[in-house]
């Protein structure tokens, strides 16, 4: 009962507060052309909770499972067949939430990034983990060393499900899953042989589920149970986009020529369905029709190379403003009294 009351409650909280948020939904036409992509086919796949797609392989889509025994990913064609499977060396899938994939800009190879960062219990772990991964030049079943860098957030140990990389500056960030949520960005220079530090550099939809960034680094998408919202990269939103409904809606990656979404769902045989972006949304993003905020220099390097200065400026004191507050209060009242109706049907 526990996953199904906490989007119960993340239902209320998104209900209370996005009445008051001023973004532009998508237009009903592009609600109407959604497509079924494909099914998952594998037995294996059971919990596909990261998605991404290959930098190099045409048609080819990555995944893995919530957690596993073992650190595997799969290789999966547009008709939903594995087509190669993969374990790492040097890794452990102690609670996998989330994959990206991004370009070595030296060599053109496709590098693809696992994230250990499942906390359900915000703070159980001393420190999380994403690991590096060299994507392989060709599809066949292998195991592949991987790089590990350990992570501890500045402000405190908490949950999360999504990580993104910024194609034009190569920087990973995380994305925190909570009712207030945050976007963490990692060091420039990730480092092997100590902990990397994350810090808070803009607001994130409430239970974020996972994130991407556009292939051409023009927006990013952050995704929740039932929605997903585009950002620009100074992390002013561009228009929320309706997203179809789906079992425990996991992942979420932009296609390759960065017009639709991506999303999936956990679940045995589950679909990955293709969400094409409203016209609006793509002409914000578009470099070309207006361009990002050039960042203002700051005493934080994360939040000066990230682009997400207006955000992160906003919400630097971790104060609200009295209109928040009145909202946050409305939704604990309502989620309490949800609580109490649970708790007397199931006494």
């Amino acid at each position: 009962m526990g996953d199904a009351l906490i989007r119960m409650l993340a239902a209320v909280f998104a209900a209370c507060c996005l009445a008051v948020v001023p973004v532009h939904a998508a237009a009903a036409d592009d609600d109407e052309r959604m497509e079924k992509l494909f099914t998952f086919k594998d037995p294996r796949i059971t919990e596909s909770s990261g998605l991404a797609v290959s930098p190099t392989h045409p048609g080819i889509y990555y995944t893995h499972n919530d957690s596993a025994a073992a650190p595997t990913f799969y290789a999966v064609d547009g008709e939903g067949r594995t087509r190669a499977t993969y374990q790492l060396r040097g890794a452990e899938a102690r609670d996998w939430e989330a994959m990206a994939a991004s370009k070595d800009p030296r060599t053109g190879r496709g590098v693809l990034w696992f994230a250990d960062i499942g906390d359900n219990l915000d703070g159980a772990w001393p420190d999380v983990s994403i690991y590096k991964v060299m994507e392989p030049q060709r599809l066949g079943d292998a195991t592949l060393p991987a790089v590990r860098y350990r992570f501890r957030y500045a402000d405190g140990a908490r949950n999360a499900e999504g990580i993104m990389v910024n194609p034009r500056t190569g920087r990973l960030y995380v994305v925190s899953k909570e009712f207030a949520g945050s976007v963490y960005a990692a060091p420039k220079t990730l480092r092997t042989d100590r902990t990397n530090v994350l810090r808070r550099v803009a607001t994130a939809p409430i239970m974020a589920t996972d994130a991407a960034y556009a292939p051409d680094g023009s927006s990013y998408v952050v995704r929740t149970y039932f929605s997903a919202t585009l950002y620009k990269p100074s992390g002013e939103t561009i228009a929320r986009v309706t997203m179809p409904q789906l079992e425990q809606a996991e992942s979420i990656a932009f296609t390759a020529d960065g017009k639709a979404l991506l999303t999936g769902s956990e679940g045995a045989r589950s679909p990955v369905y293709r969400v094409p972006l409203p016209a609006r949304a793509l002409a914000s993003a578009s470099p070309g029709a207006t361009p990002a905020p050039t960042p203002t220099p700051t005493h934080s390097p994360a939040k000066a190379e990230s682009g997400m200065d207006a955000q992160a400026d906003s919400a630097a004191g971790g104060g609200l403003a009295l209109k928040d507050v009145l909202i946050w209060l409305a939704a604990a009242a309502t989620a309490i009294g949800v609580i109490t109706f649970i708790a007397r049907r199931t006494a």
